[in-house]
C-alpha cells in the first residue's frame, strides 16, 4: 500500500475523531443552556467523562496494536465511536450525555496508537515528524470544522441533528477501514526470529523505557502541562460570547476558519521544521518546542485582556491555533524515537493516557470548578481569569522541553546501542 494513501486516510479519520470529540465544546453556547448544565458539569462532559475511558482503554488498545491486525482494530473503533456520537444527539441531560461520551472515549482510544504504529512502519525515521505532523492536521482542522458546523449549521439544523449526521458519516468510514491491509512491521522484518511480546512483556518494556530515559519523561511531562491549557480551552466559546460580546454563531464561524487555516499552517511548520531542527542541530525536537513555546506564551496571555476586534486580539487567536498545530508532530515523533520499535503503539497510548487523564482532565474539570468558584465571589470576568491562570500553568512545559532537548541525543544513542546489541 502506498504510504501516502494510508497517511491521507488515517488523517481523515483523525479529523473526524476531533470533530466528534470537539463538537460538544464548539456547541457550548447551545448545549449548556439547553440542558441547564453548570460549569463543572460541562467540564466533566468535555473532560473526565470522555477522557477517563479514552485514556485507560487507550493503553490496552496500544498493546493490541503491537500484536494484532491494525486496520481491523481501527475499523471497529471508528464504528463504535460513531454509533455513540449519534446517541449523543438524543441526550436529555447530564447523565444521558455522559454515558455516550464514555463509549466514544473507548472507540477513539484505538485510533491514534494504532495509526502511529502503522505510520512508523511506513515512513523512515527522518520523515516521521512530517508524517505525524500531517496526521495531526486532524486536530486543528477537526476543531475548526466543528466550529464551522456550529456557525453555519447550528441554527438551521440544531445541535442534535449535527451529531446524528456525523455519526452516520463515521460509520461509513469505519466500514472502509476494514478493507485496508496492514503494514509489515519493521522490527519483525529486521529481526525475523523476534516474536510478538506478551501483554506483561510489553508493559515491562515500557516501564524500563520510562525509567531509563529522562528525555522521554520530560517530553511526556511537557505535553501534560501543555494540555492543561487545552483542557481549559473548552470554555473559550463561552468566554467569547459571555465576556467578549460575540454572537455565538458568528464567533464559531470566525474561529472555525482561523482554526483550519492557522492549525494547518502550524502542523506543516511543526512537522517540517522539527525534522529540519533534528537534522541541523545536535538536539532533539523537544528543544524546538522549547523555543516555540517560550516565544508564543506571552502573546497567549496578553490577548486575553485587550479589547476584542483589535489586531492583538485576533493575532492571539491565530497564534493559539497555530501553536496547537505545531505541537503534535514533534512530540509524538519524539516519544516513539525514545523507545524500542516493538512497543511504539503502547508508548503512544501511554502518552495519550497522561495527556488526557492528567492534563485535559485537570484543565477542563479544574477550569469548570475554578470558574464556578470565581463566580461565587462575584469576579467580573471569571472565564478570563481562569484561562490566563491555566495558560501560566501550561507554561511550566518550557523547562521540560529545554532539558528534554538537551539530553535527547544521548538517550537516543543509548537506546540504539542497547537495541542493536
Amino acid at each position: 500500500m502506498n504510504p501516502y494513501r494510508l497517511l491521507f486516510f488515517l488523517t481523515l479519520l483523525n479529523l473526524l475523531n476531533f470533530v466528534d470529540r470537539q463538537l460538544i465544546a464548539s456547541f457550548a453556547n447551545f448545549i449548556v443552556p439547553d440542558l441547564g448544565l453548570t460549569d463543572w458539569q460541562y467540564g466533566i462532559l468535555t473532560g473526565l467523562a470522555f477522557v477517563f475511558f479514552y485514556s485507560i482503554m487507550g493503553l490496552f488498545m496500544g498493546t493490541l496494536a503491537d500484536k494484532y491486525n491494525r486496520p481491523r482494530l481501527i475499523g471497529f473503533g471508528v464504528l463504535l465511536w460513531s454509533i455513540f456520537t449519534a446517541f449523543t444527539g438524543a441526550a436529555k441531560g447530564f447523565i444521558s450525555m455522559a454515558i455516550p461520551r464514555a463509549f466514544i472515549g473507548v472507540g477513539e482510544s484505538i485510533l491514534t496508537p494504532t495509526s502511529m504504529s502503522m505510520l512508523s512502519d511506513s515512513f523512515p525515521a527522518n520523515r516521521m515528524g512530517f508524517a505525524a505532523g500531517v496526521y495531526y492536521m486532524g486536530v486543528p482542522i477537526g476543531v475548526g470544522i466543528s466550529l464551522l458546523i456550529v456557525g453555519f449549521l447550528g441554527e438551521p439544523l440544531g445541535w442534535r441533528n449535527c451529531f446524528y449526521i456525523l455519526g452516520g458519516i463515521g460509520a461509513v468510514l469505519g466500514i472502509i477501514a476494514f478493507f485496508f491491509k496492514d503494514r509489515p512491521r519493521k522490527h519483525l522484518i529486521d529481526n525475523p526470529d523476534e516474536v510478538n511480546l506478551s501483554f506483561s512483556e510489553i508493559v515491562s518494556t515500557l516501564r524500563q523505557a520510562l525509567t531509563s530515559s529522562n528525555a522521554l519523561i520530560l517530553t511526556i511531562a511537557g505535553g501534560v502541562l501543555y494540555h492543561v491549557a487545552l483542557g481549559a480551552a473548552v470554555f473559550e466559546q463561552l468566554w467569547y460570547a459571555q465576556e467578549r460580546g460575540f454572537e455565538r454563531s458568528e464567533i464559531a464561524q470566525l474561529t472555525g476558519i482561523i482554526g483550519v487555516v492557522a492549525g494547518l499552517a502550524g502542523n506543516l511548520f511543526g512537522g517540517l521544521m522539527s525534522d529540519w531542527w533534528l537534522r541541523t542541530f545536535n538536539q532533539g525536537r523537544p528543544m524546538f518546542l522549547f523555543w516555540l513555546t517560550l516565544l508564543l506564551l506571552p502573546l497567549g496571555i496578553i490577548y486575553r485582556f485587550v479589547e476584542p476586534n483589535t489586531f492583538i486580539f485576533w493575532l492571539g487567536v491565530v497564534i493559539g491555533y497555530f501553536q496547537l498545530g505545531c505541537f503534535y508532530g514533534p512530540t509524538f515523533s519524539t516519544v516513539q524515537e525514545l523507545v524500542p520499535p516493538k512497543i511504539r503503539a503502547t508508548v503512544v497510548a501511554f502518552y495519550i493516557l497522561c495527556l488526557n487523564l492528567i492534563g485535559l482532565t485537570f484543565g477542563s474539570l479544574g477550569g469548570g470548578i475554578f470558574t464556578d468558584l470565581l463566580r461565587s465571589f462575584d469576579v467580573a470576568e471569571p472565564y478570563t481569569i481562569m484561562l490566563v491562570s491555566f495558560s501560566l500553568i501550561a507554561g511550566l512545559a518550557i523547562p521540560c522541553y529545554y532539558f528534554g532537548g538537551k539530553i535527547y541525543e544521548s538517550d537516543r544513542k543509548r537506546l540504539l546501542e542497547k537495541f542493536n546489541n
